[in-house]
């Protein structure tokens, strides 16, 4: 929720920019980390959430980016056209400001279920603890001192020194409460503080796991290369002469189209229990790879579409990063994990068109720029495919007992 709020802001804020230096600071930065609270949490919760179809599930709670491509673009455009382009940030501010009420529907189940079975406590504490009687005091009663030790007030209802001591008890009972609810805060946030420190730092980090170095090598290599379609992509359409069919049907489209029913099926896929999620995710990272090498050898707008669809086909793999992360360092370091990797991936697509654009300065050619990202996205891929080798000897040395007794 803090993070929608960050995000509107930001985009609110750019539509006062006087500069680019200024929206560097709110479309980037502020922005940029409002986006990023929102969507590492909502992948966390919904693995959280899924344990039998987590890659499904994933992967139709993610949808909303394809969709999010196609229509969001759309809307903008419109709204530029119609209002100018200051309004439309305030506008898509307000639309941000959405995020908020998702974040309000997200609740951990196991933090609900405390949080209800401790409400029920208190509740019959205090049912217990409560012995007054029906009649209540009004506030403008003046209390007369009697006999027996009762106190009487105009309107003739008595109370005695017992029910009195019990009001207080319930007072206390409620201070009680707060301490105990600021505590609990306090204690979740320390444990929170050094769970993240020793997943980071400590022994048992992260980064002692030679199989999750190898994926964040993978990220670091693979996403530089997957933007650049995006980037060069209009160039190759016009270097062939296929501008008039593009703005038919443009070929970006094709591919945040054709994104949205790879992450179901692959997710789909993922869950099987004859089929390794881990294998799909290679597989359809190959695949990716390959579509971005050919890209620049197809001069026909048929085949370029149908490369490009493959491409957002085969980019559905992003359902099962979460699920992959999960595998690899369980539930409880997920958060952590998948924030690593997401960051990994936000270096490389910051890094990868300017270093396309290098290539293009010495070579005067885009196909270079496919040829060197494709490559070294099938390197990244090779970092995954030493997974076997990475494994720790326990392990590798547990598996055939293991089936042995099956």
């Amino acid at each position: 929720m803090i993070g929608g709020f960050l995000t509107s802001l930001g985009w609110v804020l750019s539509a006062f920019a006087t500069n680019v230096h200024f929206l560097f600071f709110t479309f980037g930065v502020m922005a940029g980390i409002g986006s990023g609270m929102v969507y590492l949490p909502a992948v966390v919760i919904v693995g959280q959430y899924f344990q039998k179809r987590r890659a499904l599930a994933q992967g139709l709670s993610t949808t909303g980016t394809g969709f999010g491509t196609f229509l969001i673009t759309v809307l903008l455009k419109y709204l530029c056209a119609e209002f100018g382009w200051r309004n439309a940030m305030i506008i898509q501010g307000a639309v941000t400001l959405n995020l908020c009420v998702c974040g309000a529907l997200m609740r951990p189940l196991e933090s609900r279920m405390q949080c209800s079975a401790e409400t029920t406590r208190d509740h019959q504490n205090m049912k217990e603890a409560s012995l007054l009687d029906t009649d209540t005091v009004k506030p403008n009663n003046v209390l007369h001192d009697g006999e027996d030790g009762e106190f009487r007030t105009d309107n003739g209802t008595s109370w005695t020194k017992e029910d009195t001591s019990n009001e207080i008890v319930i007072k206390d009972i409620s201070r009680l409460g707060i301490l105990k609810s600021l505590t609990r805060m306090t204690v979740s946030v320390r444990s929170g503080f050094w769970t993240w420190y020793s997943s980071y730092f400590g022994a048992a980090s992260l980064f002692t796991n030679k199989v999750f170095v190898a994926f964040v090598l993978w990220a670091l290599l693979a996403y530089c290369s997957f933007v650049i379609p995006f980037i060069h992509l209009p160039e190759i359409v016009e270097l062939y002469g296929m501008s008039e069919q593009n703005n038919i049907f443009p070929l970006t489209s094709i591919i945040a189209i054709v994104h949205i029913f790879g992450k179901i099926i692959l997710g789909f896929l993922g869950d099987l229990s004859c089929v390794s999620a881990w294998n799909v995710f290679i597989a359809s990272n190959f695949t990716l790879g390959i579509c971005i090498l050919i890209l620049p050898l197809m001069q026909v707008y048929a085949a370029l579409a149908v490369v490009c669809a493959l491409i957002g086909f085969s980019s559905g793999y992003f359902s099962l990063m979460p699920v992959v992360t999960e595998d690899l360092v369980g539930i409880k370091q997920l958060a952590n994990a998948y924030g690593i990797i997401i960051c990994a991936n936000g270096i490389s697509a910051l890094l990868g068109p300017p270093f396309a654009g290098w290539i293009f300065d010495i070579t005067h050619k885009y196909d270079y720029s496919f040829y060197v990202c494709g490559l070294l996205y099938m390197l990244g891929i090779i970092c995954l495919l030493l997974e076997p080798c990475l494994q720790p000897k326990e392990k590798n040395r547990e598996k055939p007992v293991e089936n042995r007794e099956v």
